[in-house]
């Protein structure tokens, strides 16, 4: 049960820290998406999933990487974002693509209005002093997309074929 629970929980864990690490520092670490990559392996391994299930999800998250890669190389979105992108696809598989990228959309389309009207505020003396909060407020930053990365994941997962398996 335990057990269960651990190996349930990983990437919700995990796609939490990538929305706050990327709110707060405007970064998603190589390591976070390192852990996601090997994390889905082993999940996948405890789980059973088929091997041309694993494999399709690969494939799945590749096409992903080079579509946010050309995003990331249009300065559309951050290189962080393009490889938790495709981190995330690698768990959630093809059949769970579309409704990521609509929720992804969604929440970051939200997001980025939220943030806009947030940066045409006056940002209180007291409150510049908190560097993630003045960067969050710079006009000139760009938005911490990996928040609606990671929300859209979090939306997703509930349905995937790792998180079905327990609820067997």
């Amino acid at each position: 049960m335990i057990f269960s629970t651990i190996v349930l929980l990983i990437f919700p864990v995990l796609m939490v820290f990538a929305a706050s690490s990327d709110l707060f520092t405007m970064r998603i670490s190589n390591l976070l998406v390192l852990m996601l990559v090997v994390g889905f392996f082993i999940v996948a391994l405890i789980v059973q999933m088929p091997v041309e299930t694993m494999l399709s999800n690969l494939g799945c998250a590749a096409v992903v990487l080079l579509v946010t890669f050309a995003f990331f190389a249009f300065g559309w979105i951050g290189g962080g974002d393009a490889k938790l992108a495709a981190a995330t696809v690698l768990w959630l598989g093809l059949s769970l693509l579309l409704p990521y990228i609509v929720y992804s959309g969604l929440l970051g389309g939200a997001l980025t209005l939220v943030l806009l009207a947030f940066r045409n505020l006056p940002l209180p003396a007291s409150l510049q002093r908190i560097k993630w909060l003045d960067r969050l407020h710079d006009k000139k930053q760009g938005v911490p997309y990996g928040i609606a990365l990671a929300a859209a994941a979090l939306l997703v997962y509930p349905q995937t074929m790792i998180f079905q398996h327990f609820l067997a």
